[in-house]
């Protein structure tokens, strides 16, 4: 083989790696970014929206004043134990 026709099948090559790895960086961004925003969606519509509307009403429902003392509670907890360096 001459060091043209090398040079060629080696550039071929690359070409083709490197539309290969292009391809695959862009569908891996695609279902990655995808992915993260089903999820996200996902956990807005489960629980973060209700939340959220239970927290701007005027009269606040039980679930949400049991959950609040809870969190009131674990944070002045939190704020009474020593900290380890």
């Amino acid at each position: 083989m001459t060091k043209v026709s090398a040079r060629k099948k080696r550039d071929g090559a690359m070409e083709v790696f490197g539309m290969s790895a292009l391809f695959g960086l862009i569908l891996g961004f695609m279902f990655g970014v995808g992915c993260a925003f089903a999820v996200l969606y996902t956990i807005y519509m489960g629980g973060y929206r209700k939340a959220l509307l239970d927290s701007l009403l005027a009269d606040k429902p039980s679930r949400y004043l049991n959950n609040l003392d809870k969190v009131s509670d674990k944070l002045s907890r939190d704020a009474t134990k020593p900290r380890e360096s």
